[in-house]
């Protein structure tokens, strides 16, 4: 069944994509004034504090992830779009939803990542050949878009030169739905779905006899409770694995180009001549730089546990990139800094039954990402006359960048 989407602009009503990209301001108003609040347009609540978002996302006894509404535009409204089937429903609570996470976690084990850094490094360290020695390059082409695109086409076990291919269908999966156009938008999401698993149910077929060190591989070979996954069930999740591993890596990514550039151009020479600071410069950037983190959840029965009466069948919106904003847990949050003791505290990649199983290929890849780049680059600067509008474009859930023009110094 087709979902109802919730319009976020609607909520937010942001003036500009700039004001969505850095929506600090907005963030820091509805912290201090509006923590918990009704929104009648959208018949949502909207939750922004710190204890509060983190109380809806993991208390499944009152807030659940089955819903009929949602904020939630990813995937289309046809049958190939549809991330998940009767038996693996992602959006689902536990104790159902214990099943489909063990077997979708059969791709994300300790030894998968170990045997994937190497990979990640082989990509890399191509990417930056690849720029040769080009004095400006559009670094979100160049690097923060192909290197999660590229590593997740190697990691699903494809033909690398189809990789191109995924990302468009990511772009398009993860359309928001607009205000005007919707059908245009709608039919780019269904062919896009279509496309994708017309792609790669083939590959699941032959991969049967075929298996090697890969996710494909290992969501076939994934077993509980005696159940395995059938060649439909593994298309869907691989789509879910596809949109979350190049959307979420990529936006960090480019976001942390930016934020070398503009936010603090002292960070990049910082981190480069110090690296121990480099995993610590990766959560502070998922906390202040990553702000299309939000989640929404239904309420399974009347309860205040927030402090407001709460109906059963509510939509609660809870903005986690708001969260990570808190002064009561983050101090002075509003300014970046790389040497916060307590940034891993982030809610970005969410909390409880429904976190993030893919936040530690995304933290693998954004740390030697970023390690081999400053191997090779000396420093970065702004272009001249850079106008943020004109590069950004709209993502799941919020503005991304859709190009970063950036001036590098090789080594």
């Amino acid at each position: 069944m087709q979902k109802e989407i919730i319009s976020l602009a609607k909520i937010t009503q942001f003036r500009s994509a700039v004001e969505e990209f850095s929506p600090f301001e907005w963030y820091k108003h509805q912290l201090e004034y509006e923590p918990i609040s009704y929104h009648e347009e959208t018949n949502s609540w909207n939750v922004f504090r710190y204890d509060d978002v983190k109380r809806v996302l993991s208390d499944y006894e009152y807030f659940s992830s089955e819903r009929t509404r949602t904020t939630i535009s990813v995937g289309a409204d046809n049958e190939a779009g549809q991330f998940g089937s009767e038996r693996v429903n992602f959006n689902s609570d536990p104790p159902e939803h214990r099943k489909s996470r063990s077997l979708l976690s059969a791709a994300f084990t300790p030894r998968s990542l170990k045997l994937w850094e190497p990979r990640i490094h082989e990509v890399v360290s191509q990417l930056i050949k690849d720029m040769g020695d080009e004095p400006v390059i559009d670094i979100v082409n160049s690097f923060s878009s192909a290197l999660p695109t590229i590593v997740i086409a190697d990691l699903l076990g494809v033909p690398s030169e189809d990789r191109f291919l995924f990302k468009e269908w990511v772009d398009h999966l993860f359309l928001p739905l607009p205000v005007d156009n919707i059908e245009h938008v709608q039919e780019l999401k269904r062919q896009a779905a279509k496309d994708y698993y017309s792609y790669l149910y083939p590959h699941i077929l032959a991969k049967r006899n075929h298996l090697t060190d890969d996710i494909i591989s290992d969501l076939i070979q994934a077993e509980v409770d005696g159940e395995r996954l059938t060649d439909d069930e593994i298309v869907r999740m691989t789509m879910f694995i596809l949109g979350a591993g190049v959307e979420t890596t990529s936006h960090l990514l480019a976001s942390t180009f930016y934020s070398f550039l503009y936010d603090n151009n002292h960070i990049y020479t910082e981190v480069q001549s110090n690296r121990e600071l480099l995993p610590n410069t990766v959560e502070e950037m998922l906390r202040y730089r990553f702000h299309i983190a939000k989640m929404d959840r239904t309420v399974k029965q009347d309860n205040n546990v927030l402090g407001v009466e709460l109906k059963k069948g509510d939509v609660v919106v809870t903005w986690m990139s708001a969260a990570n904003m808190d002064k009561a847990v983050f101090e002075d949050p509003f300014t970046l800094n790389i040497r916060r003791p307590n940034n891993k505290m982030h809610l970005t990649f969410g909390n409880g039954p429904h976190f993030c199983l893919g936040a530690p290929l995304a933290r693998l890849e954004a740390n030697i990402g970023l390690g081999l780049f400053m191997d090779h680059f000396q420093d970065l600067e702004p272009v001249p006359d850079f106008k943020l509008e004109e590069h950004l474009t709209p993502s799941a859930a919020g503005q991304t960048l859709a190009s970063l023009p950036v001036r590098m110094n090789r080594r």
